[in-house]
C-alpha cells in the first residue's frame, strides 16, 4: 500500500512539474479564448462586476505603442532586460510579509501575465511559488513581444473589461492602435486597482500619477520596445 501511494505521488508531482510547460508551450502559439482570471470572476464576481464581461482579442500589430510603452513604464521598467523574476523585489516582499502570505505585489509583467492566465486571485506562498514557475517557463519559451501581447489582451482596465482594446473602446471610443500617449498612460495609471480607479475622467490621482507615467515613457523611449522583438537567426 506504501508503494503504490508513492507511486501516485511521484505521478502527481510530475504532472504538476509537466502541466505547467505544456500549457506555457501551447500560449506560445494559441491565443487564449478564456483564463484563470477571467473564470474566477466569472464563477465568484466581485461587487460591482457586470452580467457580462467585455473583451475583444487584437494582435501585437493592432496595439498601439504608446500603450506597449506605458504600461511598461507603469508596471515593470526592467521588463526587456530581466528574466521574468526581479529578485530585489521578491526579496523586498519577504522582508515585509506576515504569516498569512505575501502582503503585496511587486510582481514583473511577466509574473502578472502568469497569474492572470493561469492562475486565480490568492495571496499564498503555493500560489506566488507556481507563478514564479510559470514565469520562469513563459521566459524561456516566449519571446518578450508574445508575453507583452497577451498581457495587454487578458489584464483587466475595469469591473470585467478585459485587455486594452475593450478599455480604449469603453473609455475613449477608439480602437487600442489609435490610442494616444495621454490615453495609454490613463489607462495604464488604473492598473494597480481597477476596481476603485478609472482611467476617464480623471481623479486627481490617475492624473498625478499618468502625468508620472509620461515621464517615465519619455526617458525609456520608444526605443525600448525593440528590445521586445526576437532576434533573427544569423
Amino acid at each position: 500500500m506504501t508503494g503504490f501511494i508513492k507511486r501516485w505521488l511521484i505521478r502527481l508531482l510530475l504532472l504538476a512539474l509537466v502541466l505547467p510547460i505544456l500549457l506555457v508551450l501551447a500560449g506560445k502559439y494559441i491565443d487564449p479564448p478564456v483564463w484563470g482570471w477571467q473564470l474566477h470572476r466569472t464563477i465568484f464576481p466581485p461587487q460591482s462586476y457586470p452580467p457580462r464581461a467585455a473583451h475583444q482579442w487584437v494582435p501585437m500589430a493592432a496595439i498601439s505603442p504608446n500603450a506597449q510603452l506605458a504600461v511598461i513604464a507603469a508596471e515593470d521598467q526592467h521588463f526587456p532586460d530581466h528574466y521574468g523574476v526581479d529578485i530585489n523585489a521578491i526579496l523586498t516582499i519577504l522582508k515585509q510579509t506576515g504569516s498569512d502570505g505575501p502582503s503585496r505585489g511587486g510582481s514583473t509583467i511577466t509574473q502578472q501575465t502568469a497569474k492572470n492566465l493561469f492562475l486565480f486571485p490568492s495571496r499564498t506562498f503555493l500560489r506566488k511559488g507556481a507563478e514564479l514557475y510559470f514565469a520562469l517557463w513563459m521566459e524561456l519559451l516566449w519571446d518578450k513581444s508574445r508575453i507583452l501581447e497577451v498581457y495587454l489582451n487578458i489584464v483587466e482596465f475595469g469591473p470585467g473589461l478585459f485587455g486594452v482594446e475593450a478599455a480604449s473602446q469603453t473609455f475613449f471610443g477608439i480602437p487600442a492602435s489609435r490610442l494616444s500617449a495621454q490615453q495609454a498612460a490613463q489607462l495604464a495609471a488604473v492598473l494597480p486597482n481597477p476596481y476603485r480607479m478609472e482611467p476617464a475622467p480623471m481623479t486627481r490621482y490617475v492624473q498625478q500619477r499618468s502625468r508620472w507615467i509620461r515621464q517615465q515613457m519619455r526617458q525609456l523611449g520608444l526605443q525600448t520596445l525593440n528590445k521586445l522583438k526576437p532576434v533573427a537567426p544569423e
